[in-house]
C-alpha cells in the first residue's frame, strides 16, 4: 500500500529532477529515466505520476513560476514607494533561487516548447501579462503614460540577459544583470524628463 504523503515527496522530486536535467544538458532531450534516475525511482513511477516527459516539464515551469511569483509578492510586500517596487521585482528576477544555471535553461526550453504546445504558451502568457502589470504599476509613477512601453522593455530585456545567460560560459551574475538593466532604464526616464 502506498505511505500517506510520499507522493507530494516524490513528484517534487521529480520536478527538480527535471530542473536540473534540463538545465544540465540545455535541452529537452532528456529521458524520464534521466530525469527519474536523478531523483532516485524508476521510470515507471516517474510516468505514473506525471504521465508523460512534456507533462513533467510543464510541472516543473509551473514550479518555477510558483517559486518566482512568491519571491516577487515578498519583495513587493517589503518594498515602499514605486522605485524600490521596481528594484524588488528586478532583484526577484535575478535572485538566486531564480537566476540559477539550471533554472536559466529550463527557461530557454520552455520558450521554445511554448511555440508549439498550448499549455505551455498559457502559461508563458499569464507570466508576461503579469510581469508586465507589475513593472507597469511601478513605472505609471516614475514615467506616467509612458510606463506601459517601458514595461515592455524592462520585461524584453530581462528575457533578453536570461536568453544570453543560457548560452554564456559563465556563472549568472544576478547583480550585474539588475543594474545592467537600471543603467539603461534610468536614461530612459533620465531622457524623458528633457
Amino acid at each position: 500500500m502506498p505511505r500517506p504523503g510520499v507522493e507530494p515527496i516524490r513528484k517534487a522530486a521529480l520536478v527538480e529532477a527535471a530542473i536540473s536535467e534540463i538545465g544540465r544538458t540545455g535541452s529537452l532531450d532528456v529521458t524520464v529515466s534521466q530525469i527519474a534516475r536523478r531523483a532516485g525511482m524508476s521510470a515507471a513511477l516517474a510516468h505514473h505520476y506525471f504521465g508523460s516527459k512534456e507533462d513533467m516539464f510543464l510541472a516543473a515551469m509551473r514550479h518555477v513560476l510558483t517559486v518566482y511569483g512568491a519571491e516577487v509578492r515578498g519583495a513587493l510586500a517589503a518594498a515602499d514607494g514605486a522605485e524600490a517596487r521596481l528594484n524588488a521585482i528586478l532583484r526577484a528576477s535575478f535572485g538566486p533561487t531564480n537566476f540559477r544555471r539550471e533554472v536559466v535553461g529550463a527557461w530557454l526550453n520552455f520558450w521554445v516548447l511554448a511555440q508549439t504546445v498550448p499549455q505551455a504558451r498559457r502559461l508563458l502568457t499569464i507570466y508576461e501579462r503579469r510581469l508586465q502589470s507589475n513593472l507597469t504599476a511601478c513605472l505609471r509613477p516614475l514615467a506616467g503614460a509612458e510606463a506601459p512601453r517601458l514595461a515592455e522593455a524592462v520585461g524584453a530585456m530581462i528575457d533578453g540577459v536570461y536568453l544570453r545567460q543560457a548560452l554564456a560560459a559563465t556563472a549568472p551574475d544576478g547583480k550585474a544583470a539588475v543594474a545592467l538593466i537600471r543603467r539603461l532604464l534610468d536614461a530612459e526616464l533620465a531622457a524623458q524628463r528633457t
